[in-house]
């Protein structure tokens, strides 16, 4: 293989966690198979994990990449499809790689991210994570590869393209870019960045066509690998530098809102605390989202339990669409009454969020990665001009964004909307 610089640089990064941060065609997921193959070969016999958004970019784009490698190329076994996809060693390719036949099966494994669960059986010595900044990487995925990984403190390489402002930036690339910015190279995530061009085969009139016909954001995320907001970005008012903040000890006289979206599958929750003056109980107008809750599987009374947890007092709970009726009961039958929200359509509850953050109203710990990971994805569909329309994307994702609408549709109401609303949080 003959890496050209951009490869160069991620090849010789040791790095924990590399993320090969590259435009469309730049040569970065040729690039896995290699760097991989290298991670086997140090690491010894075992298991190790290649994953993908879905399962369609899996046998359409990588698997061809890795069999010309580890098949075709080096001859070190076969790929199995059933019962589960994996490449196979055989023994003759254990001795080709280690010069002695492995003492254990070795295999690697391939999964696709949409699902968290498929990932949940495997011990890996290393991972490969190709297009991980797709909206259908879920962060949940990311956990679990992170646990899968753990006992052999195995490395991972991420060759992706920005796809939005998710959990691919909050969680590796932002913690890299500040100690970058502090002049000091962070003790296990590594950044490799190139352009499309910067492959010596991409034709320079095509990199130029793209800039010249494309939106700038457009061609920022695909041709320059540059994080940007995308069109359709529901809350372009939400301002990352200004609106997160670090944790800190909130005062517990300070009253607290809870928003909840109720699920079978998920009940989710965004806790805020109300700003108070000191002299004399006067809210400021800022609320600051300190904590975030997902849970399944559990009775109301339990949720309850988990919710009230920790808590220095009930919160002022807001939560669920007209017809959750039932929901409500059995919230405040186990001890937690739960308000309907006062304004029932989802584009009016939006408008009232991106105008709190607009006038900076919302201030957000730096560490709700689920709350934020929603936040800089909820998006609206783009048409085939890439224009954005009315429909949100995959709303049925977005559970913290709904317990979001639902708690500022109550605490942000206008006076006289939201009769039950305490004088002390409209003062």
């Amino acid at each position: 293989m003959r890496f050209h610089a951009g490869q160069l640089r991620a090849w010789a990064s040791r790095k924990r966690v590399l993320l090969t941060l590259a435009g469309v065609q730049s040569g970065k997921t040729v690039f896995g198979p290699y760097w991989l193959l290298r991670e086997i070969q140090e690491r010894g016999p075992g298991d190790y994990l290649v994953v993908t958004p879905t399962y369609p970019l899996l046998a359409q784009k990588l698997l061809p990449s890795f069999r010309r490698v580890f098949e075709s190329g080096f001859r070190l076994g076969r790929y199995v499809a059933t019962p589960t996809a994996r490449f196979q060693f055989s023994p003759a390719g254990g001795r080709r790689l280690w010069r002695a036949a492995p003492d254990c099966e070795t295999n690697v494994f391939f999964g696709h991210a949409s699902n968290p669960e498929s990932l949940a059986s495997s011990t890996g010595k290393a991972a490969w994570l190709d297009e991980a900044g797709q909206g259908g990487f879920k962060a949940e995925s990311w956990d679990e590869i992170q646990a899968r990984l753990s006992v052999h403190e195995g490395r991972v390489l991420i060759t992706s393209r920005p796809y939005n402002l998710g959990w691919l930036k909050q969680r590796v690339y932002d913690p890299w870019e500040r100690e970058r910015k502090a002049g000091r190279a962070h003790p296990h995530i590594d950044v490799v960045h190139f352009r499309s061009i910067d492959n010596p085969t991409f034709p320079r009139e095509e990199y130029e066509r793209a800039r010249r016909d494309l939106p700038p954001w457009k061609f920022a995320l695909m041709y320059d690998a540059v994080f940007t907001r995308p069109a359709g970005l529901i809350y372009d008012s939400f301002d990352e530098h200004k609106h997160k903040v670090p944790r800190f000890k909130l005062p517990d006289q300070w009253p607290r809102v809870l928003g909840l979206d109720f699920g079978g599958v998920n009940t989710a929750g965004v806790f805020y605390a109300v700003e108070m003056l000191r002299d004399g109980g006067v809210w400021t107008g800022r609320l600051y989202a300190y904590r975030e809750y997902k849970a399944g599987s559990r009775t109301a009374a339990e949720h309850v339990h988990h919710l009230l947890k920790g808590e220095p007092s009930p919160p002022h709970t807001v939560g669920g669409s007209a017809s959750e009726g039932q929901w409500r009961d059995e919230f405040r039958a186990a001890g937690l009454p739960v308000r309907e929200p006062p304004i029932k359509d989802v584009e009016v509850g939006i408008d009232r969020v991106y105008g709190a953050h607009r006038r900076g109203e919302i201030l957000v710990f730096e560490d709700l990665a689920g709350y934020l990971e929603e936040k800089l994805t909820y998006s609206r569909e783009l048409d085939d001009r890439g224009e954005p329309t009315e429909k949100i994307e995959d709303k049925h994702r977005f559970h913290f964004m709904d317990a979001e609408r639902y708690a500022l549709a109550w605490a942000k109401a206008p006076a006289g909307e939201a009769s039950d609303q305490p004088e002390r949080v409209i003062a």
